[in-house]
């Protein structure tokens, strides 16, 4: 019996004119939304290998190793053809150098604005908005559309149990709906593959899993739908009922939960941080300055009566002191500054770091939020995405500094300019003879974190886990209900 009535609500769902409009939008903005992915990924990919290029030549082609600067990009992740996240959002690139601490600068959507406006559509929203309101749109009416018919009545003078009849209808809706929507998906994954995308184990595994929630998402809305059809009496009643609460779930509760926490728990501006550090950098700079004018001070009384040749060779003799202690004054100050920047951007971060915690906890009320959540986690492309990166590109600094300073040490010198100041001859500048392209040969590589599946599996389950439990209490209730359902 549950496999008759299952195979009747497959044949009316599939004969309905809403399921072929479900279908053919579903595929065809699948499809698109893939095809366009794969095409900006590929620009992606290639603007980063260019961009490489361009850095390593100009290494090369610096006459010293003063103040030497490089650039790293953040490298393009093949799961942002169906999970963009944040990943336009972010910066693309950072300078390294010993003076300048590491940020992520020049978004996508910072260099094309219009994007940032009309934003694209991509395979996660067309599941979270699209698919979620279809599955309302097509059981709303589930129970009281066929009691409003008749069906329901006839239906049940045969010996039909409550039990199997509600458990057939929710199978038959999920099977009727889900499973034709696998063959965009299907061909989602062949294009993949004919356009050569880089996708290994890892990355199959986090599409497998972000599969996995997607269904549990749209099982969820299907249940809803289900659940308020069997709570009315009324078509039009549940399907205003029904749209309220998907305009609540998608669209409202998400964007609440992050005003709430801002309120609950405010962090300062990154302007208003960024104004400390340089008012500490600022503070650090006039103290070394006056320092370095209180030593030449000292190193012009220790030269008083001498005649001028005496003077000349006795700079002469002091001058790699005088240049070590200089240096050394320099390095000294720029330690300062960089500490004082790591505690102050640590703690915006663990500030920033518990607001987003609080405002993930609001929101996870809502599947919606939960599903966004688990599949940006998976891609890799979540609020994270800009911590990782600058992690790893300080990391790189360090090493990238201490080659820079070891280098400068093997050549001898400091390289760019020197002024100095006489009380007789007075200003002097002078520039070393440029010494040619630099080897950076030895130069270590910054090399981008590596997204595993395991890493962001694990990030991913208590989402999915809610997913479930969603979908579940929606199933109960949808059950229960209609066990006590008039089907008069």
């Amino acid at each position: 019996m549950l496999r008759t009535l299952i195979l009747k609500e497959l044949r009316a769902i599939l004969a309905s004119p809403k399921f072929a409009a479900t279908f053919g939008v579903c595929s065809i903005l699948m499809l698109l939304s893939v095809f366009i992915g794969i095409r900006e990924y590929r620009t992606a990919v290639r603007q980063y290998d260019e961009a490489l290029e361009l850095a390593a030549q100009s290494l090369r082609t610096q006459p010293s190793w003063m103040g030497l600067t490089t650039t790293t990009y953040r490298a393009p992740d093949p799961m942002q053809i169906f999970i963009p996240g944040v990943s336009n959002d972010v910066g693309r690139l950072s300078g390294i150098n010993g003076s300048e601490d590491v940020k992520l600068k020049n978004s996508t959507y910072a260099d094309d604005t219009i994007y940032a406006l009309f934003r694209s559509i991509d395979f996660s929203f067309i599941v979270q908005v699209v698919l979620s309101l279809f599955a309302v749109l097509f059981t709303y009416d589930a129970i009281n559309g066929e009691r409003e018919g008749g069906t329901l009545q006839l239906t049940f003078s045969n010996p039909v149990p409550r039990s199997t009849y509600i458990l057939a209808k929710l199978a038959g809706s999920w099977l009727a709906l889900a499973v034709p929507l696998l063959v965009p998906v299907l061909l989602a994954v062949l294009l993949v593959m004919l356009y050569g995308i880089p996708f290994g184990p890892d990355d199959w595994g986090r599409f497998g899993f972000f599969l996995v929630i997607s269904l549990l998402f749209f099982t969820f809305f299907i249940s809803l739908g289900v659940f308020i059809s069997t709570l009315t009496q009324r078509p039009a009643t549940s399907f205003l009922v029904s749209l309220a609460a998907w305009v609540t779930l998608v669209l409202i509760v998400p964007r609440l939960a992050v005003m709430a926490a801002g309120v609950a728990d405010p962090v300062p501006s990154v302007a208003e941080t960024e104004a400390g550090v340089d008012a500490f950098s600022k503070d650090r700079w006039d103290g070394q300055m006056k320092e370095m004018e209180a030593r030449w001070q000292t190193r012009q009384e220790a030269m008083h009566g001498m005649s001028k040749e005496e003077r000349e060779a006795y700079g002469r003799e002091k001058e790699k002191e005088w240049s070590a202690d200089d240096e050394a004054g320099r390095v000294s100050v720029q330690k300062d500054i960089d500490a004082f920047a790591v505690r102050v951007n640590e703690d915006l971060r663990n500030r920033k770091s518990h607001q987003e915690q609080l405002a993930f906890g609001f929101a996870r009320v809502s599947p919606a939020s939960a599903y966004q959540l688990a599949s940006m986690s998976l891609a890799g492309t979540g609020v994270s995405l800009k911590s990782r990166y600058e992690d790893a590109m300080r990391e790189y600094r360090t090493a990238f500094t201490r080659y820079v300073d070891r280098k400068q040490k093997e050549t001898g010198g400091q390289g760019g300019f020197r002024i100095t100041v006489d009380s007789r001859t007075g200003f002097h500048f002078s520039a070393p003879r440029e010494r040619g392209t630099l080897d950076v040969g030895d130069l270590p590589s910054f090399v981008p974190p590596v997204t595993r599946f395991g890493e962001t599996a694990s990030g991913a389950v208590i989402d999915a886990g809610l997913l479930a439990g969603f979908s579940l209490m929606a199933f109960a209730g949808s059950f229960l209900a209609f066990l006590r359902y008039d089907v008069r």
